[in-house]
């Protein structure tokens, strides 16, 4: 999800790939699987406390889909994943409360980013586009119907 705060101000995850140190660490929004039957609102809510330890936090709209694939941790994984938009005035950085075993390895931290720092960084985001995204979410301009931001290479 790609979560905002009271100033416009986006949560990113910092991780690298616990195995493979080639690969350079990259700055990334919250998320994770969704678990059987659980609908994709309540498995942001419960993503926000396992990575973030935010409880409370407004759950908004799916903005961006995508298909992605990607190798992590030594594994292959195909997903198609559905991202809200959500909104804390809880800015407090935490310790994650229930990270998985590669989670835990990958992570290096986390801070709340300004969108002009987002776009003048050289850093890796996941969504790559992240910089082109943000801006209308930002200003409050969100679509009318998911987007696709599937990479195309």
């Amino acid at each position: 999800m790609i979560l905002l705060d009271p100033a416009g101000r986006v949560f990113l995850i910092n991780a690298a790939d616990p195995a493979d140190a080639s690969k350079p660490p990259w700055w990334e929004i919250p998320g994770g699987g969704i678990d059987p039957g659980e609908p994709s609102d309540r498995a942001v809510a419960r993503e926000l406390r396992e990575e973030a330890g935010i409880r409370e936090a407004q759950i908004g709209p799916v903005v961006y889909t995508q298909y992605v694939e990607f190798s992590f941790g030594g594994y292959d994984f195909e997903q198609d994943e559905v991202l809200h938009v959500a909104w804390t005035e809880d800015t407090e950085l935490r310790k994650p409360e229930g990270l998985e075993y590669l989670e835990a390895l990958a992570f290096r931290g986390s801070r709340w980013w300004t969108l002009a720092e987002v776009q003048a960084s050289t850093e890796p985001f996941l969504p790559p586009t992240l910089s082109e995204l943000l801006p209308r979410l930002v200003k409050g301009d969100l679509p009318d119907r998911p987007i696709d931001i599937s990479p195309t290479d």
